[in-house]
């Protein structure tokens, strides 16, 4: 796919691919060139409107009346196509966000198995029966589609984030309605291109794209919607949170982190240095997991810095779409800035900047050069903040009390690594972190099996795993009388 020529991406909305209601597009930029690439229908609140009731229509449609065995049919055709258009999935989200071609395409290769996977479990929704005290009663459990769900999804991996959401909710027999970042719009919108494909009914799936901040607002408070569900920061979802609460919603949200990776002095530091690559630097640091928070024992400390600035050091820098860069550009302006306002506050705050810190001058643009920031403790701003880039902020500890209290000296609660040849150790300590997710010897793995969410201000609800389809559904109780008979009208039970 030529990333010369502007592609064009309508909106879709009750199976039909239209223009926005205004009739307005929008432009996005491919944050390595600099250059526009594509035109993206711009939406209103009416599109918004519109798409909401098309979900709502779709519930008593078609869709609501498919069994499990039917939906898990569609879900398993959707990841087949999504294993046939990986590599244009891909190019998309490259032009997009300024990510690996080779990291994106591997992402939307293994897409196809959380399609499959949710398709397993599309025909096990079930309830049970529950035996009661009372003999007179058969009491059963159903487990019912939450309705119609809104999604709102970042740009840092926009397929894969929409991913966890859609995949359990089409499986829970759910509706929905996603307005993807601005900044990323692309992949959503020819993703509903293979919806349409498969042969999903209208309304079960729709896409209203736009840069207004109406649309995200008007979606998460509207009355149509039975569940929001958001992947971004914790500022916003705070407020997705409050709107959704306006109308008794429930929520799933997935958003910041600042994950330790805590190193002991036993621990392989090749292996580690390794993962700490992998944690914070892999996809430009611009990942809700990223562990941008090392904690290393002090007799370690310098060992440790060392292998990973020298690492860091050598990390090729360049385009995306080249298979021997390693780390593209920071995703759009605003991310950059941040970024770099991250740096000025760590130097002004004493921190040293042991290597990166700076824009490659031979490369310029959103280029961020592999940062690693000692000298900072937990009380510094790079510590206690989420930087989402590519920034590493390192600091010690002396014994396994202490590692365990700085890691969890914060407010969030997403993710974190022990990095040990001590097996008591490790388990010790990954079940002492304040997370959702913990590696042992290894960062940033996850799969469509796993559940995946945050503690504290990283989230509510999780993602993928069996019970994510229970985020998905309401519980319902059936108390049948069995014996015919009257009772007292004026007595409980």
């Amino acid at each position: 796919m030529s990333t010369t020529a502007r592609e064009q991406f309508p909106l879709y909305i009750d199976g039909e691919f239209r223009e926005g209601a205004g009739g307005q597009t929008f432009e996005t930029v491919n944050p390595y060139t600099g250059q526009v690439w594509a035109n993206v229908a711009e939406g209103t609140v009416e599109d918004i409107d519109a798409a909401v009731a098309s979900a709502r229509a779709a519930l008593s449609g078609p869709w609501g009346q498919m069994t499990g065995n039917q939906r898990s049919a569609l879900l398993r055709r959707l990841g087949d196509l999504v294993a046939e258009h990986a590599e244009e999935l891909a190019t998309l989200e490259v032009n997009d966000s300024g990510k690996l071609y080779k990291e994106m395409v591997g992402q939307t290769r293994f897409l196809p198995h959380w399609y499959y996977y949710f398709a397993g479990l599309a025909d096990k929704v079930e309830g049970r029966q529950i035996p009661t005290s009372n003999p007179n009663y058969l009491v059963y459990t159903r487990r019912e589609p939450v309705g119609v769900v809104g999604a709102i999804t970042p740009w840092n991996s926009p397929l894969l984030l929409l991913t966890f959401k859609l995949a359990p909710a089409l499986a829970a027999g759910c509706t929905f309605v996603v307005k993807p970042s601005e900044h990323s719009p692309a992949s959503t919108a020819y993703f509903a291109r293979l919806l349409d494909e498969a042969g999903f009914p209208a309304g079960v799936f729709n896409v209203v794209t736009g840069e207004s901040r109406e649309l995200g607002k008007a979606l998460a408070a509207h009355p149509g919607v039975d569940k929001v569900a958001f992947t971004g920061s914790t500022a916003t979802g705070a407020r997705v949170a409050q709107a959704a609460g306006a109308n008794i919603n429930k929520v799933t949200l997935e958003l910041g982190g600042k994950s330790p990776q805590v190193v002991f002095p036993d621990a392989d530091l090749n292996a580690a240095a390794n993962g700490l690559l992998a944690g914070v630097f892999a996809a430009t640091g611009q990942t809700c997991m990223a562990g941008s928070r090392l904690i290393v024992h002090e007799s370690v400390h310098d060992e440790l810095v060392e292998l990973v600035v020298q690492r860091a050091n050598n990390i090729k820098l360049g385009d995306p779409t080249d298979p021997e860069t390693q780390m593209g550009p920071v995703a759009n302006g605003p991310q950059y800035d941040k970024v770099m306002g991250y740096l000025k506050i760590a130097r002004d705050e004493g921190g040293t900047i042991a290597c990166g810190g700076e824009t490659p001058e031979d490369l310029g643009g959103y280029f961020i050069r592999p940062t690693v920031i000692t000298g900072v403790n937990k009380d510094s701003t790079v510590v206690k903040e989420e930087v989402f880039g590519p920034v590493l902020s390192v600091y010690t500890f002396k014994d396994e009390a202490e590692a365990v209290a700085l890691a969890n000296d914060t407010e969030y609660g997403l993710a974190g690594a022990v990095w040990t040849k001590d097996i008591h150790r490790g388990h010790r300590v990954a079940g002492a972190i304040k997370a959702g997710t913990v590696w042992i010897n290894a960062y940033r793995v996850v799969a469509p099996e796993v559940p995946f969410g945050g503690f504290g201000s990283s989230g509510v609800g999780r993602e993928n795993g069996i019970d994510a389809v229970n985020e998905y559904t309401e519980s319902k109780a059936v108390w049948v009388e069995l014996t015919g008979g009257t009772r007292d009208p004026f007595k409980l039970g």
